[in-house]
């Protein structure tokens, strides 16, 4: 059972997934420059790839009716990598490399390692069959093909693939525009002597790291005073550049959370307090139009909205097609004796043990901690009212799915 002055996960992301304003800008970037963009256009092949037949391994091009046991196969060419050959003789062999072109009348090629040389040409020690070892024109992509839709997220596989077909240039999306806004007169930034009661602005750098690598744009960056004033008047320059902001602390009950007090002011307070662990106290709204995305204060549960919620978002907004991570199913290494109302997200890592995979569980879960987070290589799932014994199944995640 959750508490009813709390949302569960699935109803959250609905609210927001149906929010995400759609990014409208395209451009054309270079293809080395189009790594993790998204793209804007379907990308259909222009010509068959490879272009034509050529051979997968070293070895030699031949008719396989030509062989006979008795007589070696003489040796009429050879057939280096980029250049055309000529029709194969009848009855003879060519010399044939790696991604060299087929020539026209021989079916197959034989690896090197399987053939006898000599001066009068080859002998096969294999048996042959027609086709071996020939990979054929328009075998990974055929011409007209789809070959990535749009919304692709652009790995070097897919650089690799488009490279492939000729493509030098390629459309993406444009960046989601971004605002980080950090909140508490305490945070000092890194390099600066701290004094008493200040610390040092962990979220600022996690939020660039993690946007960096969501093909976001920050286009503000900057701290929220703890007054009223100032950050209502900061909330608006940020809603004026930016497609998205999102800010860190001033979202929970304290008389110094001014942003949810700002986002109630206005009454674009349209969600807040996720059933969630780390994660409760997040809110959503708008300034002036623009959505706003308030997470915690505590680093490791700005980690973790940010890879559950925030991530989800920023997809809907670029139009990739897949929003949500698919998980895998592990059983834990670890217990969670006591039951949560909200649903638990553990720093977890996979190791093999008595030779199984399984999760064992940072031993400090505090939302607090960041440490925990660079041990882990993801997150594991702890289900409402329930408790984690030693071999429970549990969904994991990997940092790397969800954010991807």
């Amino acid at each position: 059972m959750v508490s009813p002055d709390l949302t569960p996960l699935e109803d959250a992301l609905g609210h927001l997934l149906s929010r995400a304003p759609a990014i409208s800008r395209t451009e054309i970037v270079a293809l080395p420059d189009a790594l993790d963009r998204i793209l804007a256009e379907d990308q259909r092949v222009p010509a068959d790839v490879p272009p034509a037949d050529n051979s997968s391994v070293d070895g030699y091009a031949l008719r396989q009716q030509d062989l006979q046991a008795t007589k070696p196969l003489p040796i009429s060419a050879r057939i280096p990598a980029g250049t055309a050959p000529t029709p194969l003789a009848a009855g003879t062999a060519a010399r044939i490399f790696t991604g060299s072109e087929i020539p026209a009348g021989a079916d197959s090629v034989v690896m090197q390692e399987q053939v006898d040389v000599s001066e009068t040409g080859i002998r096969v020690q294999t048996d042959v069959e027609p086709g071996q070892n020939i990979r054929r024109r328009g075998q990974d992509l055929n011409k007209g093909d789809l070959a990535l839709p749009r919304g692709t997220r652009l790995r070097a596989q897919e650089l690799g693939l488009l490279a492939s077909m000729g493509v030098a240039q390629v459309p993406v999306m444009g960046k989601l525009k971004v605002s980080i806004l950090t909140t508490g007169d305490e945070l000092v930034e890194p390099g600066q002597p701290l004094g008493p009661g200040q610390i040092y602005n962990t979220n600022r750098f996690t939020l660039l790291g993690l946007l960096k690598h969501a093909a976001c744009e920050v286009v503000l960056c900057e701290g929220l005073a703890d007054n009223r004033a100032a950050t209502e008047t900061t909330l608006k320059k940020a809603a004026a550049q930016a497609d998205l902001i999102i800010t860190t602390g001033g979202v929970s009950v304290g008389e110094e959370d001014h942003v949810r007090a700002a986002l109630e002011a206005t009454g674009n307070l349209s969600l807040w307090r996720l059933a969630i662990k780390p994660g409760k106290p997040l809110a959503f709204g708008a300034i002036d139009g623009t959505p706003l995305l308030g997470l915690p204060g505590n680093p490791a549960a700005v980690l973790v909205t940010f890879a559950m919620i925030v991530m989800p978002f920023i997809r809907q907004c670029q139009g990739q097609p897949r929003i949500h991570p698919v998980g895998e199913r592990l059983p834990a290494d670890f217990e969670v004796p006591s039951p949560s109302i909200r649903r638990g997200f553990f720093r977890t890592r996979k190791e093999h043990k008595a030779g199984e995979l399984c999760l064992a569980a940072h031993p400090n879960q505090s939302s607090g901690m960041l440490s925990s987070a660079c041990w882990a290589d993801g997150l594991a799932v702890i289900p409402e009212n329930s408790e984690v014994r030693i071999g429970d199944v549990l969904t994991y995640y990997s940092f790397t799915e969800l954010l991807a």
